[in-house]
């Protein structure tokens, strides 16, 4: 069985605390026409690199009904910039347009077979996955990005169009796993394309 998710497959479900003092669930998005789900961090410069793109294209598409959920579910003994206090932190000082949930048992993360940071899930309505891996292709330097693959899946699939793009290779940090080195990946992890 793959790791990552597959194209097709329904959005695991989840139940994480938020660093607005909120649980939430996948429930409560059920109103998103769109919602798409992304494992990111506190300190990685994929993820830095790329985060105001990342709000861009959030407040370009959210009057078309898609919302954002980012999930940070890095060891913060790997990192310890990564646990929650400084999730915390970054969004009082970043106020994105996004709730930020910490998985600290990593369970979401394996469900999910995130990879990187970030690591992009787009569901339709019926959270169906219609795309996964970037968000652009030069995360760590926005200003050198030629293409935004997140942006060209919400716009294809909201127009009515196929998603002409549907997989691409997340371009991040991997993902911190709970003692294992930092570099460490599961053995089924692996390129999606």
């Amino acid at each position: 069985m793959a790791f990552t998710l597959q194209l097709k497959d329904k959005a695991p479900g989840f139940s994480l605390p938020a660093t607005d003092g909120n649980t939430y669930s996948l429930e409560n998005f059920g109103d998103a026409k769109v919602l798409v789900v992304f494992f990111t961090c506190n300190h990685c410069p994929y993820v830095i690199g790329s985060d105001e793109v990342t709000r861009a294209t959030a407040d370009k598409f959210s009057p078309a009904g898609v919302k954002f959920v980012a999930i940070n579910s890095n060891s913060k003994h790997t990192y310890p910039e990564d646990d929650f206090p400084h999730m915390v932190e970054r969004m009082k000082e970043h106020k994105f347009p996004w709730v930020y949930l910490y998985d600290e048992s990593q369970e979401v993360a394996m469900k999910y077979g995130a990879l990187r940071t970030p690591h992009f899930f787009v569901f339709d309505q019926d959270r169906k996955l219609i795309y996964t891996g970037r968000g652009i292709d030069s995360p760590r330097d926005s200003s050198k990005m030629k293409v935004n693959d997140l942006e060209n899946a919400l716009e294809d699939h909201l127009s009515g169009r196929p998603v002409r793009t549907p997989l691409t290779n997340p371009i991040g940090c991997n993902v911190k796993w709970e003692g294992k080195d930092a570099h460490w990946m599961p053995a089924d992890a692996c390129d999606l394309v």
